[in-house]
């Protein structure tokens, strides 16, 4: 099987690296900080063969260039986003894959936080890599895209099957957590749901990985198609009660 080594990066990223132990190849999941990272594979003796990047923001691709030039591995990036990333490879975008081995990742456009964000989902795996798109209880702000282009990246994201785990790049679970408390205050699972992420960050544990059913079901900003947040938030369709959502989050 494929192992997910997460560690904590800069001051609230966490870096991935992807390793499957049959073809001895690793993949790092963006590049936060390119010295983590070389440390991290080299304390576990695994070779990084590729990087695969979400999109361009520093806090995601700054270290390529210092980890290509350490490993030699291969950069792939997307394809919106390319010309603002350092040494890219192969250009990908939604629809076409990427491989560790003999496991495929699904390249999935989920752009909204930039123009050309993506996401890998293995399906035979059961995971995805969502970056900035999708967060425990939240979503990336909407620096470049538009509500109706969001609002579809994750729709894309919803319709991936609801036991597949997601990697997302940062610890904003608690604040997330509060907000959606604003957003939605009437959801039991999402209170439920709020006490556990407390109770974990009081015990210095991470909140990510996530469930997609789990956030299917206390997500604000996946719930802005249901009635009861229509009916909160206003809007006449799914990506203008999304925005609506959003804009109070940027100002919470």
């Amino acid at each position: 099987m494929l192992q997910v080594h997460q560690f904590p990066c800069l001051s609230d990223n966490y870096g991935y690296l992807l390793h499957d132990p049959a073809s001895g190849e690793t993949v790092c999941i963006d590049t936060p900080d390119a010295e983590a990272y070389l440390r991290e594979a080299e304390t576990r003796g695994w070779r990084i063969t590729a990087i695969w990047n979400t999109h361009w923001h520093p806090d995601h691709a700054g270290g390529n260039a210092a980890i290509k030039a350490a490993t030699g591995c291969e950069i792939v990036a997307p394809a919106v986003d390319a010309p603002k990333i350092a040494a890219v490879d192969r250009q990908v975008k939604g629809g076409d894959t990427v491989r560790i081995g003999e496991w495929t990742a699904q390249v999935v456009d989920v752009g909204g936080h930039t123009m050309g964000h993506i996401a890998f989902h293995l399906p035979e795996a059961q995971i995805a890599f969502v970056g900035d798109a999708l967060f425990a209880l939240g979503c990336g702000r909407m620096f470049e895209g538009t509500a109706p282009q969001f609002w579809d990246s994750l729709s894309r994201l919803k319709a991936l099957p609801p036991q597949t785990t997601l990697y997302c790049a940062h610890e904003y679970t608690q604040a997330n957590a509060r907000f959606a408390l604003h957003a939605d205050p009437d959801n039991t699972a999402l209170q439920d749901y709020a006490a556990e992420i407390d109770r974990k960050r009081a015990a210095g544990e991470p909140t990510v990985p996530m469930q997609l059913a789990r956030e299917l079901a206390t997500n604000p900003f996946l719930r802005a198609d249901t009635p009861e947040m229509r009916a909160r938030w206003g809007g006449s369709s799914p990506p203008e009660t999304f925005a609506a959502i959003r804009a109070a989050k940027d100002s919470f």
